[in-house]
This record gives structure tokens, sequence and C-alpha cells, in this order.
């Protein structure tokens, strides 16, 4: 229900006014602009609707006084009984939502009012929906920035960097629908570490960011951290069977303000270096700037762990098609070893007479290639290193690639080769 602040030194009009909003708003009533003032910074109402000539203070210097202290534009109706038009068009230079005239009537007030409170109430779900990341409903990246950049300068506490480790290989094992429950779960759980007053926002991906304000216990962040990943890791096995082995789990880094400055770029700098010391130990932790401490930590992955990091996924049949600055970092690895292959490596090299029917060649190219051989494209150019291959073998491999090929697309593509040994 919105709440409404009215403001007349007369009681009969604020009476009034009262008994027909109270219909449908909270209703909260100030006699004078000194204590309006104060009910406004303790109850934080809505909407304002004011006498605009008071004794000792006037609506304009109300108006004026309270807008200096509300970092938002504040809404505001006066009431006047003065029929001139130029106290109207003042309040409206003034930025004045509305003007009634004294004296009111019910429907015009509750319908003027009304009005406002539905514009507001639109700006304000726009406003919201303009600063929510879509996935977790939590502030998006240029919210967390603006509004924790707004609470460090003013209230101390711990700003913290959070990422999911191993995030990626959730999605490439399980699939990006169950990545999405894996990250929406996490942001809950964030949630759940902080309180209604503090701020959480998901920066991208898997990185969120937090302030807790007035929170300096090194004690309490790493109880935190430790349950935040044990949570996750239990939500995950529910999710995907108890046989899932992927290291999930979650890295922070904190860092205190003021103790480290009140800007917020700055201060998110200092606790990505807290988060980069947690990744260099191990992960699974938290590790707060300047302090060069970690929580305790699950193991460092066995050899096991990284080999499942390390393997390609979802493995299909066909050559292994890679981005060409991958493909140059291969072939220089596999001609230092040529030495040792009894058959050593050929280099294919198909050049297209034009791009139109790359994507075609593309799809013939590594279906007709083994697993272990490898494929990637630069522009017009498709360069293929056969393992463990003759030039014989090699032409057979030619062969079969053309005879997939339409005479016409045959007949636009050339063909070179070299046996590297």
């Amino acid at each position: 229900m919105a709440k409404i602040l009215i403001v007349d030194d007369e009681e009969m009009m604020l009476m009034l006014a009262e008994r027909i909003l109270s219909r449908k708003y909270e209703v909260v009533t100030a006699t004078n602009g000194f204590e309006a003032i104060d009910l406004y910074e303790s109850e934080h109402p809505d909407l304002i609707l004011s006498d605009l000539m008071m004794p000792e203070m006037s609506g304009y210097e109300l108006h004026r006084i309270l807008q200096e202290r509300s970092a938002e534009t504040l809404p505001i109706i006066f009431m006047s009984a003065d029929e001139g038009e130029e106290n109207e068009i003042r309040g409206f230079e003034l930025g004045a939502a509305d003007y009634i005239h004294k004296p009111v009537r019910p429907d015009v007030l509750l319908k003027r009012v009304g009005n406002i409170i539905d514009n507001l109430d639109k700006i304000r779900g726009l406003e919201v929906a303009a600063e929510t990341d879509s996935l977790t409903k939590m502030l998006n990246k240029a919210a967390s920035q603006k509004k924790i950049g707004e609470a460090v300068k003013i209230s101390a506490g711990a700003l913290l960097m959070i990422d999911l480790d191993s995030f990626k290989l959730i999605n490439d094992i399980y699939g990006h629908a169950a990545g999405d429950k894996i990250l929406i779960k996490f942001s809950e759980l964030i949630k759940s570490i902080i309180r209604e007053k503090d701020l959480a926002g998901r920066m991208g991906g898997d990185e969120f960011v937090a302030f807790l304000e007035h929170v300096d216990d090194e004690k309490i962040l790493k109880n935190r951290a430790a349950w935040l990943n044990a949570e996750i890791l239990n939500y995950a096995k529910k999710l995907l069977g108890e046989s899932m082995n992927i290291p999930l789990g979650a890295s922070l880094g904190a860092v205190f303000v003021p103790d480290e400055g009140r800007d917020f770029q700055s201060l998110y700098k200092k606790a990505d270096k807290a988060l980069y010391d947690v990744k260099q130990h191990g992960k699974h932790g938290i590790s707060i700037y300047g302090m060069h401490k970690h929580a305790e930590k699950s193991p460092v992955e066995g050899i096991s762990q990284m080999r499942l990091i390390l393997s390609e996924r979802n493995v299909e049949s066909g050559a292994y098609f890679v981005e060409f600055e991958t493909f140059k970092k291969i072939y220089q690895l596999l001609a230092r070893m040529v030495e040792n292959y009894k058959k050593g490596l050929v280099l294919m090299q198909f050049t297209l007479g034009a791009e139109n029917f790359a994507e075609e060649f593309k799809e013939i190219l590594i279906h007709a290639l083994r697993k272990s051989d490898c494929v990637t494209q630069n522009g017009k150019k498709f360069l293929v290193i056969l393992m463990e291959a003759t030039e014989i073998e090699s032409e057979k491999v030619r062969n079969r690639i053309f005879s997939q090929l339409k005479d016409d697309l045959a007949e636009k593509i050339s063909f070179e080769r070299e046996k590297i040994e």
C-alpha cells in the first residue's frame, strides 16, 4: 500500500484530506514543514500532499529542502486556496507532480493522487526491470556497480567478489539448462548469507558481487564461505546425481570498507586480487585483501580431476575442428614430435574458390576424417593434419573427400599437401 504524507496547518483541511485518502492509502500527517521533514525521513512516503501557504515554511521551501535530501525525484502535490495562476505555474516549474485548488473535492483528490501513484508504480517497475538480471533476479552488473558504489561511499562493511568454481564443466557435461539451475540456486544461496539491507548482484557469467554492511569479522566471512561451498555442492549432487564429481564450489575475495578506501572500482580490484589468491591456493575458500589468509579449502584436485577438466566434452565422430590459432599450436607441437612417429604427419590444404559453400565443405571434411585428425579454417582455406599417414594414404583421404562433393563444387577447390618429416 502506498504511503502519503499530508502537510497542512489548517486542522479541518488536514482531517478532510486524511479521511478521503485513508480509504485507499496509508496516511501520515504533519501540521508544518518542520514536522513534515522529520516524518519524511522516518516514514519515507511515496507521495507528499502539501498546502502551499503555511507559516514559517511554505510548501515551496519544504519541497526544496526535501528534494536536496533525496537522491530521487520527489513527487509532491501542492494545494492552495489561491485562484490565481501564478502560484500554479511556479509550482509546476519547480517540479510539482500536480496542483489542486481548495476547497478539495473528494473524487478529484482521489483521482489526482491515484494517477500519480499509478505512474510511480509503472516507473518503479521499469526501473526494477532495468536493474535486474533476468536469470537470477539479482541486481545486474550496471545496477550492482551503481548501488554498491553508493553504499561503500557512506557505509562500512565487507565487499565480496564471489566466483563459482568449475562452473563451465557443468555446462559442458550436463548442458546449459542444468547450468542455469545451478546459477539460480547459487544466487539464492548468496541472498541467504546476506541481510535484507545488504546488496548483491550478478556481474556476468558465474561471477557475483555483494556488500555486507557493518561486517568486519573475518570469522563471519569464513563461516559463510564454508556454508556456501557445502550447500552448492549438495544441491548439484541432488540435481545431477551423486556420481557428479565436478569440483564445484565457490571462491570469495573480500575487502574491508573503509579500511581499503571508498571508491568502488578500487575496492573491486582489491577484492579481485584476493579472489585470485584463493584461486592460486586450491579454490573453494575466501581470502581477505591485505591479510593473506585463506579459509580452509578442499585439497587441490588430483590428477583424475585435472584430466576431467582438460578432457574434451561430448566427443563427436569425425575430425577435431579447432580455431586457427589453436591449430597453429597443435601443428607446432606435433612438428616437434614428428621424428618419433613411424609414418610422420601430412599437412593438407584445401582452398575454396568462394566462401559461400564453406559450411557445407567443412561438414564433409570433418566427417570424412578420423577422430585423430585435426581441421581448421582460415578464410577460404581449410587445413588438415593427418596423424600417422603416408602420402599414399593422404591421397586416398583426398579422393574420399572429393568423391562426396558435387562436380561443380569440386572444380572450385584447389588442393595441396606436404609431408612433414
